[in-house]
């Protein structure tokens, strides 16, 4: 293939950045034909290394960061850099990088804030703060006059808890990724300005809590899992009692007594007790994880894939975050369970973007259990291998779902597959993967340890163990909490202090975007997968918002309609089409102006939702109706 890639050089920066990245993987840079300077008498008229550098394609994502951070955009003399060394053609190098929220191909200012207008920051008062940068700095997008820093509107960022929140970049060396809340406009110029004058200028910009356990960070760690330290706990235990950078401590605090219990049984009784254990998928699919990895397990084709799915882009759900960042050691314990149960020999955790803390814990958990053989060529001394790989998402919610997430790593856009084979047969690389949630592996060395009929004896028949819930929202103490299935969606309301003043409860938003909409009606139903599914509800991954009688749902669920007009792929027409109707519908309500009745735009929403639901190909699209559905019958909201 003949590539025509455009002579434009990057920067000596960009350049440095991509070639820190490449080089580590592909080896550094040999001649002109992989993005050095051309010398016909060195390198000759006949191309060389270009099937070598294809092969390494699942880099492209890696390296459009990498140009990011360093200039804030991804410019052309940086993305036809990229291309020359990954032998990928220009168009679709740009098809790929035009694809993701967080990157860009348009030249923007180094420092941007990505201030989060979605539930529960939207209930906190995020449209004042966006009402205020834009008095402050212009319209988002808006370069301003100086053209040093903008803001933006951003979808959930995860930090429910400290709402209103923003997530910050500043490009340059080294680069500033931090995410931030509660924040209002006055302090997010600050940082920003704080950022492009260096870390040391701003505490908030430098980092967080001092890792070392103490009373002060107990007391700040539970704002965002109140039940930090507390007994009784299985997969939140050692939150707040460790430090979450230090293997010693994770060791000493029961750590990989679980992988060396898995190899003293070996893969069948390993993968024979999750089984036992019933414990269904975290991630919302709910698919038994033990049937998932007796199939990897039987494949013959080789190499085979662990693939950690981090990119909990849900609005509403931070859960997954709790452990990436205050206990990433157990997250890679498990997927070397599932590695060695499997025969497995690579990894990647798909954290997604907008997790930069998170992201920093894993990096650091990989390389310190790599350099004690706890990954590697040898783990454990037991004569298998296995290593991590990290992939930072692009902001795209879409990559939630398993095969985009495939596509994602393997350098291409983020849409799902057509699902011929299972991923246990065809994943990432069309060989054998086992994809899992956080939430779903970390109940893994849980198992292993105490045995699956123990682990299925928690919970009810049908939703064995325990379940992370992110409880947002006008709540007194929003926040990630552990119980085991079947509390009441009140008891867990009260759990995290109920609702401030003792007003009323008007809707609860459960499964997030992706979910439904229940009213003070069903504050009863236990939260249960068999008890979802008897309501007409679900549980997804566990976000849990609550609404007071003072919100406007309707402004809600325009909300909403405007994520998933924004997250759609745009793939599959039904999808494509009708998330931009649903938002246009919603608008006209909000306008009151509608089309004809209420009546008769209640009833194109619903022929609407049938179409998504019955032609779209994810579950993107075959879910973006339920929450407008269910929210606009709730009283009160067509009032």
């Amino acid at each position: 293939m003949d590539l025509v890639v455009v002579d434009i050089a990057p920067s000596p920066a960009e350049r440095a950045a991509i070639d820190a990245v490449l080089d580590q993987v592909i080896g550094p840079v040999r001649g002109g034909w992989d993005g050095g300077e051309r010398d016909v008498e060195r390198d000759g008229r006949t191309a060389r290394g270009g099937r070598e550098a294809r092969s390494h394609r699942d880099m492209l994502l890696p390296a459009f960061h990498a140009a990011q951070d360093a200039a804030g955009w991804i410019s052309p003399g940086a993305l036809a850099h990229i291309c020359r060394r990954l032998t990928v053609p220009p168009a679709e190098a740009y098809g790929v990088a035009s694809f993701y929220a967080l990157l860009s191909t348009a030249a923007k200012p180094p420092a941007v804030a990505h201030v989060c207008d979605d539930m529960a920051c939207r209930l906190a008062g995020a449209e004042t703060v966006c009402a205020d940068l834009e008095r402050e700095l212009g319209p988002a997008g808006d370069s301003g006059a100086e053209g040093r820093m903008t803001w933006t509107r951003s979808p959930c960022l995860g930090l429910c808890e400290q709402a209103p929140a923003a997530l910050f970049t500043v490009a340059g060396d080294p680069p500033v990724r931090r995410s931030l809340g509660p924040v209002d406009a006055a302090s997010v110029i600050a940082h920003l300005d704080a950022g492009l004058r260096g870390l040391e200028h701003s505490d908030a910009l430098a980092g967080t809590l001092d890792t070392v356990p103490t009373p002060e960070r107990l007391a700040a760690l539970r704002r965002f899992v109140p039940q930090a330290g507390d007994r009784g706990l299985r997969l939140l235990a050692r939150v707040g009692r460790i430090d979450p950078t230090s293997l010693t401590d994770y060791l000493a605090n029961g750590g990989y007594r679980a992988l060396r219990a898995a190899i003293d049984v070996g893969p069948t009784r390993t993968i024979e007790e999750v089984i036992t254990a019933e414990v269904l998928g975290r991630g919302g699919a709910a698919f038994p994880a033990g049937k998932k990895w007796a199939a990897a397990a039987a494949s013959t084709a080789r190499p085979k894939n662990i693939v950690c799915n981090a990119d909990e882009a849900e609005p509403g759900t931070f859960k997954d975050r709790a452990i990436l960042e205050e206990d990433p050691f157990s997250l890679v314990e498990a997927m070397t369970i599932a590695a060695f149960a499997t025969d497995a020999e690579r990894g990647f955790l798909y954290i997604r973007g907008e997790y930069p803390l998170g992201e920093a814990r894993m990096a650091n958990a990989i390389a310190c259990a790599r350099e004690r053989g706890l990954l590697g060529p040898d783990v454990m001394g037991a004569g298998f291998a296995f290593d991590i790989e990290i992939r930072r998402g692009g902001g795209a919610y879409i990559c939630g779902e398993g095969t985009a997430l495939f596509e994602s790593i393997e350098g291409k856009r983020g849409e799902p597959r057509n699902k011929a084979a299972r991923s246990t047969t065809a994943g990432l690389f069309q060989k054998p993967t086992v994809v899992n949630n956080v939430e779903t592996l970390v109940n893994i060395p849980g198992i292993v340890l105490d045995g699956g009929a123990e682990y299925a004896a928690l919970g009810t028949a049908l939703s064995t163990g325990h379940k992370l819930f992110s409880i947002s929202g006008h709540v007194a103490r929003p926040g990630v909490y552990e119980t085991a299935f079947g509390i009441t969606i009140r008891d867990l309301i009260e759990m995290a202090g109920g609702v401030p003043g003792g007003r009323a409860i008007k809707a609860v938003n459960l499964g997030g975007a992706a979910g439904v909409f229940v009213g003070p009606d069903a504050m009863h139903m236990p939260l249960t997968f068999e008890h979802a599914k008897e309501m007409g509800a679900t549980l997804g991954a566990g976000a849990v918002v609550v609404f007071d009688d003072t919100t406007d749902v309707l402004d809600i669920l325009r909300r909403i309609a405007q994520f998933f007009r924004d997250e759609s792929c745009g793939q599959c027409v039904p999808c494509r089409v009708g998330t931009v109707r649903q938002e246009e519908l919603l608008a006209r309500l909000m306008n009151g102006k509608p089309r004809g009745s209420v009546a008769d735009e209640l009833a194109l929403l619903s022929d609407l939702g049938q179409v998504l639901r019955d032609a779209s190909i994810c579950g993107l699209g075959q879910t973006a109706n339920d929450a407008l559905a269910t929210g606009l019958r709730l009283p009160g909201v067509l009032a």
